[in-house]
């Protein structure tokens, strides 16, 4: 099978306990317990995280507020309607919005949901807006939702037994009207993952009853057009975390049959996928994700052990440091067959490859090098970090994956 390697260049400064780039950073634990097919939102300083099921396979209504100024968790209002599980959230202007879900641990006795309600942090209150219409109104559940252009969105999801929706409908919040728009091209499916950059959303991934997928969208909500993107470069997945900072968009966790821990960035400007620092906390699907003031907040969901608590924080690149170190260190070629050349404008000290886990398959002590060349072909399909310590004490990590 032909290998392919994908680069990134990262830069790691020692010096900084606190606003690393690209890093995750443990936050405290969800004070709630241990919960998977949650949903959160955010307004102004705070996140949300509201519903799902916990750890007895008890189905949760409760909502609690984030403060990562402080890093605490506050119980807010109950969500009025029911208990539920794989419901959607979004915001717009100031106010949070959950709806539709299954309200039964079991889907084959659960009543699907297809209500929403509009939550005011001013007043610490709920109301009960306009109910969702698509599928036929029956409700639908492991859709996906996102807001743009001052309206919400929900794309996709199951609706019964084999039975998987692509309809993408438009909430405005001014009126409470739904409007149906044009069908995610994909085709049907559910446990999607999407964000919004500018007054575009994106929308992709997820699975049909077979199959998972790795396409993605962008929809236009001024022409009402789909464009389809570059694939997903972290393959086939579903019941994956998303987000959006400084105008990228990020698809973290979920699963492809087993569990995954990895970040992938996408960049609209070129129309590029690019790896970027792996999950702070243990693989798993099913989590919440959320973004306050440019920092993203990871957790909750359900890993090998079971269901999860922890939260994790990412800190974005910063993109113009990013561009200034673009070439002060190259891998190449590119694509490759595990044969690569490593060149840096400064020495080189060490360098390490480790897998997606931390496992160390590769290590060696320099002496002042600016080259290498280094023999990976041993190495299975999958993904890879390269760690180099140069003699500036900048570390430079390349992340690779192996096809």
């Amino acid at each position: 099978m032909k290998k392919k390697i994908y680069l990134l260049i990262v830069c790691l400064l020692p010096t900084l306990a606190f606003n690393q780039y690209n890093t995750w950073t443990k936050k405290a634990d969800f004070i709630a317990g241990k919960r998977e097919r949650a949903v959160a939102f955010s307004i102004g300083d705070y996140g949300f995280v509201s519903t799902g099921i916990d750890t007895a396979e008890i189905l949760l209504k409760d909502l609690w507020q984030y403060d990562p100024n402080t890093d605490t968790w506050m119980q807010k209002a109950d969500l009025p309607g029911a208990a539920r599980r794989d419901a959607v959230a979004f915001s717009v202007n100031g106010k949070g919005y959950v709806g539709t879900g299954i309200d039964n641990a079991n889907a084959l006795i659960g009543a699907k949901l297809k209500d929403l309600w509009e939550y005011d942090p001013s007043t610490n209150s709920w109301t009960q807006k306009a109910d969702f219409p698509g599928s036929g109104g029956n409700g639908i559940y492991f859709a996906t939702a996102f807001s743009a252009d001052n309206k919400g969105y929900i794309c996709g999801g199951k609706w019964g037994p084999s039975l998987y929706s692509s309809q993408l409908w438009e909430y405005k919040p001014s009126s409470d009207q739904w409007i149906q728009r044009a069908n995610l091209p994909g085709g049907v499916r559910y446990q999607l993952s999407s964000f919004s950059i500018g007054n575009q959303g994106y929308v992709g991934l997820g699975a049909n009853q077979d199959t998972y997928k790795k396409d993605f969208y962008r929809y236009n909500p001024g022409s009402n057009q789909w464009t389809q993107i570059a694939d997903f470069i972290g393959g086939e997945r579903g019941s994956a975390c998303s987000f959006s900072i400084n105008n990228r968009g990020f698809i973290c966790l979920g699963t492809n049959g087993g569990l995954l821990g990895d970040l992938i960035e996408y960049n609209p400007e070129i129309n590029e996928w690019e790896v970027r620092c792996a999950y702070g906390g243990s693989e798993r699907k099913n989590a919440i994700s959320f973004v306050v003031n440019n920092r993203a907040f990871v957790g909750l969901g359900k890993g090998y052990s079971g269901k999860k608590a922890s939260v994790q924080e990412y800190a974005a690149p910063n993109y113009a440091d990013l561009n200034e170190t673009e070439y002060a260190c190259q891998i190449y070629p590119n694509p490759s067959k595990g044969i690569l050349r490593v060149t840096a404008e400064s020495y080189m000290e060490e360098i390490q490859v480790v897998d997606a886990f931390g496992k160390c398959c590769y290590r060696q002590n320099l002496s002042k090098s600016n080259f290498l060349e280094l023999d990976l072909v041993h190495l299975a399909t999958g993904v890879y970090y390269a760690r180099i310590l140069v003699s500036n004490g900048q570390f430079i990590q390349k992340q690779i994956i192996i096809e």
